[in-house]
């Protein structure tokens, strides 16, 4: 389900309108997050760590509606949901593009994920067979402990979605931490609402 947004009532107008016009209207940051405990509790559950965080990536960008803003067809849309579309690694070093549900419960991400996760190994596919529109791109560098990171862009492309990028895992004195790049289309929003992403994505990562 998605709602249609009228420009000239919406609070962003001004900052959609002005940023729209930019050939780059993305803006990024990288931050670090303490997954210590998050890494524990998947090894001890027996689940793949990489599905473990990008659930709670996933689900702390559900319960921000900036980051639900999609533009199609040249209309603004707020959807109920966004979804993923990861990238997963091959064994021949390739990769190939995912299409993960959000799912409220949690086992069941992980099952479709898995499911869906094994067929793109086995594929010489790049583009997921359903890529909608309301989606969220993640792609995990986990041989990269990264301060920064770009992305490649088509600029004639009406690309809207969120990306958000996942790094080595390093380990300091017991204290596992991880690079994270959030690049987000800033007609949609601003530096406070990755904030908000960061910190509930941290909370999440806190709990079990």
């Amino acid at each position: 389900m998605k709602t249609r947004i009228t420009i000239d009532q919406w609070i962003r107008k001004e900052h959609y309108l002005f940023f729209s016009r930019f050939e780059e209207p993305f803006f990024g940051v990288t931050v670090q997050v303490d997954c210590t405990q998050a890494y524990t509790w998947a090894k001890q559950r027996g689940h793949s760590f990489f599905l473990y965080y990008l659930y709670r990536a996933l689900l702390a960008a559900n319960e921000i509606e900036n980051f639900r803003y999609q533009v199609e067809d040249g209309h603004v849309y707020l959807f109920d949901r966004v979804h993923a579309s990861p990238t997963i690694g091959r064994p021949n070093g390739t990769f190939g593009f995912a299409y993960l549900d959000y799912e409220e419960q949690e086992a069941l991400f992980y099952e479709k994920a898995s499911i869906e996760m094994d067929q793109v190994k086995q594929s010489t596919a790049l583009i997921p067979a359903s890529p909608g529109k309301n989606v969220i791109h993640f792609s995990a560098i986990p041989w990269l402990d990264f301060t920064a990171l770009s992305h490649a862009r088509s600029f004639s492309f009406p690309d809207s979605s969120p990306k958000i990028s996942f790094g080595k895992m390093t380990d300091h004195a017991g204290i596992k931490t991880m690079p994270v790049s959030i690049h987000v289309h800033h007609g949609f929003a601003d530096g406070y609402h990755v904030g908000c992403f960061v910190d509930r994505f941290q909370e999440l990562l806190n709990t079990e």
